[in-house]
């Protein structure tokens, strides 16, 4: 039997699983199967985004389980994402109609702003996503993102977003997003890990009724360039002896570990994968629980090192990594 997954209530009423799977670079024909698979699973929060390039198949997988009987559109929480290029306000309602019609969905649970940062629009195709310059460095738009907020705010009325929030904002832009906005935004999504535990974030979005959303909760495990910020590469928490007996005396598996940790800081993870067995891994893990001295073990992987750095857009104005959080 399936795990079920337990949800938290956003600041606007509406209920969020506190696990979901990741889509990010899964596409195709694997990308539709790991969908099927994760709500076979119990999943029933799919994170894509434009950018991704996969809402084609993370809408089919989710309508044809629909059409199957197996759930409705209302047990599914489908989150998707405006990209930098589409930030000016006369891009962002076509953006999301953009999505809907890739997904094949009448509305989307939650629509966030991918990232502070707008870009030069130039098209909706993939090749007009990263408009750099002779120099590696994004080719910047001055658009801000409150007026992006704005219409953001704008579909939240109009009923075809369920919830708006944002992504890969740091405190003061949330400060300056929450003086000027009248929607709040109901969740952050950021990288999190050991190894960047966000806990002054954490703490931060806790006080203004925020959630963060965790992407890339298990780090890279498979990375062999230096964290920024660090100059490493990082030493795992997965591979570390510590966190193998932790696991073990759980009779769980390291990653089960890392995910129960980032769950017990109050984050909602968005693990990927597409194979089986680790998404069956992943959403196991409601039914242990980290002893106080285990979550201080952890909290010692963090070196503040990001493995998203972002860096090819670091001259943005609103570029997010100059602060701790």
């Amino acid at each position: 039997m399936a795990p079920k997954v337990p949800s938290v209530r956003l600041n606007n009423g509406l209920e969020m699983p506190v696990l979901g799977l990741g889509t990010y670079m899964v596409r195709g024909k694997e990308g539709i199967e790991a969908v099927k698979m994760a709500i076979d699973e119990g999943y029933r929060h799919i994170d894509t985004a434009y950018f991704y390039q996969n809402e084609n198949q993370v809408g089919q997988a989710v309508r044809s389980i629909i059409a199957e009987g197996i759930i409705k559109r209302e047990d599914v929480f489908i989150v998707t994402k405006v990209w930098n290029t589409f930030h000016a306000p006369e891009h962002v309602e076509e953006a999301c109609q953009k999505s809907l019609e890739n997904l094949g969905l009448d509305y989307i649970d939650l629509y966030l702003v991918h990232w502070p940062t707008g870009w030069k629009f130039s098209g909706w195709t993939a090749d007009d996503m990263l408009p750099m310059n002779a120099n590696g460095k994004t080719i910047d738009s001055d658009v801000d993102y409150l007026d992006t907020w704005k219409a953001m705010e704008k579909l939240a009325r109009s009923g075809k977003v369920k919830s708006i929030g944002v992504s890969n904002f740091n405190s003061e832009q949330l400060t300056r997003l929450l003086a000027n906005c009248e929607i709040k935004p109901v969740t952050n999504q950021v990288e999190c890990n050991p190894g960047i535990n966000q806990r002054k974030l954490i703490e931060f979005c806790r006080q203004h009724d925020i959630v963060i959303t965790a992407y890339s909760p298990l780090g890279r495990p498979n990375m062999t360039d230096p964290v920024v910020g660090t100059g490493n590469i990082p030493k795992h928490a997965l591979d570390d002896p510590r966190v193998v007996a932790i696991a073990k005396k759980h009779g769980k598996s390291p990653g089960q570990v890392v995910l129960r940790y980032l769950v017990e800081l109050g984050t909602l993870p968005i693990p990927k994968s597409s194979k089986l067995e680790r998404i069956r891994q992943n959403i196991d893990i409601f039914d242990f629980k980290l002893s106080a001295d285990e979550i201080k073990l952890m909290d010692g992987f963090n070196t503040g090192g990001r493995t998203v750095p972002f860096n090819f857009s670091s001259e943005h104005k609103y570029f997010p990594f100059k602060l701790e959080f």
